[in-house]
């Protein structure tokens, strides 16, 4: 895309027309990379219940290494959309060579990770007081250690979808997400349970599939970048490590990265938490299962972020302030939206969706996750409404380098209100049901300290555009 192109779609275009244009394919992308992350899940519980319980314990660790790769790679897409707003294409390519840097050092740092700690941390998590300890103990490690130690595939796959959606080429980014999704989605039945000549894996083919597909998407991402998007075409003669880009990516890309990996660490919380009840199997695989299932709803909205990450950032930098507050407008319209179907379909299809997950193998335990499931569906789909204006204002933070604002808003609804309400409702009710108030309530906490900093950050910056 030429810089005209580029100037007449991020900052001519309507902005109701140019919202859609930009998320949507990123929104259905994400949502293939939801269905994936679902398949995944539903295939090991017919493999084997306890492996979906691995699977949830070694979760937390695998966001944390997502985290850190989305995290930088909104860096990423934030300052090079910036410098291409300020016509800065050269400033632009080398800061796509650092942010490239950036990703690589992420991916050796979770290969030492697999390779010396997988099975120490999962040793720390998996509860002696769980059934089926030494191997939900040992399918976990196998599942963390192969994730972790192949990594690069999942970081420059990362790295090359910001690329092409900093340039608005969401298209491009969502066939390179859609190449991998989809090889993940065919290689996990074959994978877990032996298909087509190949050994019964289990757990271990789920992570082998994964980390397949998430190759193929970076190998598609990178050719489609190389050929298609001329603007960001890396040439090595360019790459030169520059510390006010690696910088200006880490202001914005740390910030983010701290901000979903808290989400591991509140994960851990709420397994510790959940792990001190009678029916501790079937609330950590609701658990699980919850945050599998809301992906359809949260990814679509999160896709929506990336897609506006782009038009904020060029507007902001050509200081076109209008622009920059219809984006918002249509952002929360949309989120608005799409987080009240999801509200919809939790609050009247709760068992219809826990259902999916049921296995014969364990009576018990499918038994207790669906009563379960049925009334934690139902109490935290009352907070969509709320997240969704949240992670709207929280990607405008982002967009205008205000990245630590999305940080705080993030540790305090997830460490300062949400895992101490949950511990307090357990000592105070020793009742699983009544547990999941936390997330509501720390939704709604976080709402108003996230419209404080708005209210700060259109005051100081985007009215004196």
């Amino acid at each position: 895309m030429h810089t005209e192109d580029r100037s007449k779609l991020l900052g001519t275009t309507p902005m109701a027309r140019l919202v859609p244009k930009i998320s949507i394919p990123i929104m259905f992308s994400m949502m293939i990379q939801a269905l994936y992350n679902v398949v995944d899940s539903i295939f090991v519980s017919r493999f084997d219940p306890n492996g979906l319980t691995a699977v949830s314990l070694a979760a937390p660790f695998q966001f944390l290494m997502i985290a850190l790769a989305t995290g930088m790679g909104t860096g990423i897409n934030s300052l090079i959309s910036r410098r291409l707003g300020e016509r800065n294409q050269e400033g632009a390519r080398r800061a796509s060579w650092n942010g490239l840097l950036i990703e690589v050092c992420g991916s050796i740092l979770f290969l030492l990770f697999g390779l010396i700690l997988a099975r120490s941390i999962m040793g720390l998590v998996v509860s002696p007081n769980l059934a089926n300890y030494d191997s939900i103990l040992n399918m976990g490690t196998d599942y963390l250690r192969i994730v972790t130690i192949f990594s690069m595939g999942l970081f420059m796959a990362i790295f090359c979808e910001r690329m092409l959606q900093a340039t608005g080429n969401s298209v491009l980014s969502m066939i390179a997400q859609l190449s991998g999704a989809l090889t993940n989605i065919v290689l996990d039945p074959i994978m877990i349970f032996g298909y087509l000549g190949f050994p019964r894996m289990g757990v271990s083919g789920a992570a082998i599939a994964t980390v397949t597909g998430q190759f193929v998407s970076a190998c598609m991402g990178f050719c489609l970048n190389q050929r298609k998007n001329p603007e960001l075409r890396l040439k090595l003669k360019e790459f030169m490590v520059n510390r006010y880009d690696l910088t200006g990516i880490f202001a914005v890309g740390l910030p983010s990265s701290i901000m979903a990996s808290i989400g591991s660490v509140m994960n851990v919380g709420m397994n510790a938490i959940l792990s001190g009840f009678a029916e501790s199997n079937a609330a950590l695989n609701v658990m699980a299962v919850y945050f599998k299932l809301q992906s359809f709803i949260f990814m679509p909205v999160f896709g929506l972020s990336n897609g506006i990450v782009a038009i904020l950032a060029y507007n902001y930098g050509a200081r076109i302030k209008k622009r920059v507050y219809q984006c918002i407008r249509v952002a929360l319209t949309w989120a608005g939206t799409i987080m009240l179907v999801g509200t919809l379909i939790f609050m009247i299809f709760p068992r219809q969706l826990m259902s999916i997950f049921e296995s014969d193998a364990e009576a018990v335990i499918t038994s207790q996750m669906t009563s379960i499931g049925v009334v934690a569906m139902r109490i935290i789909a009352a907070s969509f409404l709320f997240a969704a204006v949240g992670i709207t204002l929280s990607t405008v933070f982002q967009a205008v380098g205000k990245g630590t604002y999305s940080m705080i808003i993030s540790i305090c609804r997830q460490l300062v209100i949400l895992l101490p309400v949950a511990w307090l409702i357990a000592q105070l009710t020793n009742n699983v049901y009544a547990v999941w108030w936390c997330f509501p309530i720390a939704e709604i906490a976080a709402l108003f300290l996230c419209l404080f900093f708005y209210r700060k950050c259109n005051r100081e910056m985007l009215s004196k555009l």
